[in-house]
């Protein structure tokens, strides 16, 4: 009994009564489960937040070789598993099955568009979800000047340059044959621009240019052909339409008489030299461009002509010259003789 009194009052001198506690012993049990449960919560939210990080990390969000700016095509009549598959493999995507889900729920799986895509930041695999289903292609035109006189090889430079898919090796193996034939503008092409449909838009405006002119082709006495190649010519030996007009008519003179054009303007298509780099060795060279080696006309066009050099080549000025010279000022000198012609060149060039 006296045991129990000294327990009692030893519990009493800590707390006012006995009910005071058995509250604190039964708050410090509460606070003590409150605080395992709190950290057991921390966990838990912890390690839900860290699968959510890795998930996005693994399926959602963008590769770090995104092809930013690149185009990416989306094949037609393929399921989307196939699609999900070639875009995983281009690095647009992390994961094929994550797009699959995606696509599913947005009740896109069967309304992907296909075609070519460019897209100029980094995309997760929602917002790519998005644009394929809706068709949003990215592709805008692009402003490309081919300047007068080009060549196709030159042209095919440009695009390859331009145009992130342009398959330079197949428009030389069509458009070569061409030579001439691709009238030189400044076009717009979207991106994705493929080698037949940019050929077939620049030889249909050089068909529109020439329909413009028909009336002096058909008079002139020469075939489009031979128009077409005098023209290339007069394109690279003269810039102002009157000369250009002069110097077909003296080229047509030498043509109707036999000689030979001897047009330093075909090296340019041969080796690249201009009138002032040619050596004996290269007027000797055998090639069919070669016109101080072999008569008559080229056998193509040696670039494209502007209209301006077509309508020369078609409606040349009528006269009398058989050779012409062009001082170191630009100015055209005409001879009808060939000994005025070698005084010309004393006079003019010092040689």
């Amino acid at each position: 009994m006296t045991k129990l009194k000294d327990i009692i009052k030893r519990a009493e001198s800590g707390y006012d009564n006995l009910e005071t506690a058995f509250e604190a012993v039964e708050e410090k049990a509460y606070s003590r489960w409150m605080r395992g449960l709190s950290r057991n919560t921390r966990l838990i939210f912890l390690l839900v937040v860290l699968a959510i990080v890795f998930t996005y990390s693994q399926m959602v969000s963008p590769p770090t070789d995104f092809p930013v700016g690149e185009i990416f095509t989306v094949s037609a009549d393929k399921p989307l598993s196939d699609i999900a598959h070639d875009l995983e493999e281009a690095h647009v995507i992390k994961s094929a099955l994550a797009l699959r889900i995606v696509a599913t729920l947005m009740g896109n799986e069967h309304t992907i568009i296909a075609g070519d895509y460019l897209l100029r930041s980094p995309k997760n695999v929602y917002q790519v979800a998005r644009v394929i289903a809706a068709g949003t292609f990215g592709l805008e035109p692009i402003r490309i000047r081919i300047p007068e006189g080009a060549t196709v090889r030159q042209m095919g430079d440009l695009f390859a340059i331009a145009l992130p898919k342009f398959d330079k090796e197949h428009f030389l193996e069509r458009a070569l044959p061409m030579e001439g034939y691709l009238f030189p503008d400044t076009y717009f092409f979207l991106e994705n621009a493929k080698s037949d449909q940019i050929i077939d838009t620049m030889h249909q405006n050089f068909l529109t240019h020439v329909s413009s002119i028909q009336n002096k082709i058909d008079t002139s006495g020469y075939t489009l052909d031979e128009i077409v190649i005098m023209a290339s010519i007069l394109e690279r030996e003269a810039r102002i339409s009157k000369d250009r007009q002069m110097i077909a008519g003296v080229l047509w003179n030498r043509l109707a008489k036999g000689m030979l054009l001897q047009a330093d303007a075909t090296f340019r298509y041969i080796n690249g030299k201009g009138s002032f780099d040619l050596t004996k060795q290269d007027l000797a060279g055998d090639s069919l461009y070669n016109t101080y080696k072999y008569k008559g006309l080229p056998p193509g066009a040696i670039g494209s002509p502007s209209l301006d050099s077509l309508t020369a080549a078609a409606a040349p000025i009528k006269n009398n010259y058989l050779f012409y010279l062009a001082d170191n000022s630009g100015v055209t000198h005409y001879a009808k003789t060939y000994a005025e012609h070698l005084r010309f060149k004393r006079m003019y060039l010092g040689s």
